[in-house]
């Protein structure tokens, strides 16, 4: 099972006008996401996913340069199922042999950003491969499940305070949902636009059924306390990047002034920033994104963290079918995962990348059985909407 080859291919999927939705990243006119696909001498094919950015959009030129040109030639002809070895090669570089002798990283120059997404994506789809050979779905090599179901929320809510109430009860109608997650923060202009919104959202859903925010990290520190001491009426299940990733004292402040959890982890690389979060005892509940983190490797090392400060893992599975299957695989296997993303935009990536859907059963998301991460590529998808 030696490595064959190793490929990046950066899909990009228009948005309809009609279908657009607005947040403070601006329109989402496209979706993207790199698809890395590794061969074995045998035979075997694995996928993963790779992103350039959390959100939908991005630009993908120098991740696909990242991979193929950096990061392929040290795996080449390596045995593909040694996944936690060529994990501190990738990390650790020309300095891995040094690594791994004395039993720390010694990390290269981008031990956080591309490279780290570039890490995730060749690791997601050697654990493709290494369940492939097998015969056996990515959460049996992991373990085992804790979780054969689990709930999923969804995840949209960008409408103003007079529809936001109709648009959340539409996600609960559509997938029998027991819980919903919308956006606030800097798009709303003033902290109390995003309260009234939340209020509104509450009048509508009654008290059965849970409500999350998000304001992708663009509140000050004051801001999300007011928000938070404004909001507490509304019961909410957790509060998502109040601030920015880069203000984790801050983060800490705001989560010290509310007893609504907070959550944060998209945007983080590795399980040293998560150790961070969790020392700073700056939130409750990781989010880790496996297309940006370092991967299904990785996401278990946070995983375990998590579990060890008691805090709750719901990953952030916001893009393809391949970053979602990866997120079900660790969710069912970890006892501190509780919940599942699912997305309600418009997108294709998750639900035509893949003949294999994720379908909802009231509300819930069963783990599959099938080897692998459990999807298989559409190759006609994949030829329609390659950039390169």
């Amino acid at each position: 099972m030696k490595i064959k080859s190793i490929s990046a291919t950066w899909l990009k999927v228009p948005v309809p006008k009609e279908k657009v939705s607005v947040s403070d990243f601006g329109p989402s006119v496209s979706f993207d996401t790199m698809l890395v696909r590794i061969e074995t001498d045998d035979g075997l094919v694995g996928h993963g996913e790779a992103k350039s950015s959390v959100g939908a959009m991005g630009v993908y030129h120098a991740l696909k340069a990242i991979i193929e040109q950096e990061l392929a030639p040290d795996l080449i002809g390596q045995d593909a199922r040694d996944i936690a070895r060529l994990w501190e090669v990738m990390y650790n570089g020309r300095r891995a042999g040094h690594a791994l002798r004395r039993g720390r990283v010694f990390p290269m120059l981008g031990r956080r950003g591309l490279h780290i997404s570039a890490i995730s994506g060749i690791d997601m789809a050697l654990w493709d491969i290494a369940g492939r050979a097998l015969g056996v779905p990515v959460w049996r090599l992991l373990g085992g499940r804790c979780h054969e179901r689990l709930p999923a929320y969804a995840s949209g809510g960008w409408a103003d305070e007079h529809t936001i109430g109709e648009q959340l009860l539409g996600y609960v109608k559509q997938g029998g949902f027991g819980a919903v997650k919308m956006r606030v923060g800097a798009l709303d202009g003033d902290i109390m636009t995003s309260v009234r919104r939340v209020r509104a959202a509450r009048k509508a859903l009654g008290e059965q059924i849970d409500v999350m925010v998000d304001a992708h990290g663009t509140c000050s520190v004051a801001e999300a306390k007011r928000f938070c001491r404004e909001a507490a009426e509304s019961r909410l299940a957790w509060f998502e990047e109040p601030v920015s990733a880069d203000n984790r004292a801050g983060m800490a402040e705001v989560r010290a002034a509310t007893d609504i959890p907070i959550a944060a982890g998209e945007s983080e690389f590795t399980r040293f920033d998560f150790l961070d979060l969790a020392e700073r005892r700056a939130v409750d509940i990781f989010q880790p994104d496996l297309a940006i983190c370092g991967g299904i490797t990785e996401c278990m090392r946070i995983a375990a963290l998590a579990a060890a400060w008691q805090l709750g893992l719901a990953p952030h599975i916001w893009g393809g079918a391949l970053m979602f299957a990866a997120g079900m695989q660790i969710a069912a296997v970890s006892p501190a995962a509780f919940i599942l993303e699912y997305s309600l935009a418009h997108n294709p990536l998750l639900h035509e990348l893949a003949h294999e859907g994720f379908p909802l059963v009231e509300g819930h998301v069963a783990v599959p059985d099938r080897p692998g991460l459990g999807v298989t590529i559409d190759d006609e998808f994949v030829r329609k909407y390659r950039v390169l």
